[in-house]
């Protein structure tokens, strides 16, 4: 349950730090985009093997 929530979570702020030619984060380049990518690719390991 907690997984599930965490990867919905991730899923939603890597979709918000995107830069898709929004104003506020034209400017952020794919720097927060690729962490928080990377977070999310840790999250599901972690969800698959059964430690979280």
């Amino acid at each position: 349950m907690l997984g599930t929530i965490l990867i919905v979570i991730l899923i939603l702020a890597l979709l918000g730090a995107l830069p898709l030619g929004l104003p506020y984060n034209a400017s952020w380049g794919f720097v927060p985009g690729g962490l928080i990518g990377l977070l999310l690719v840790v999250v599901i390991i972690l969800v698959l093997l059964g430690h979280i």
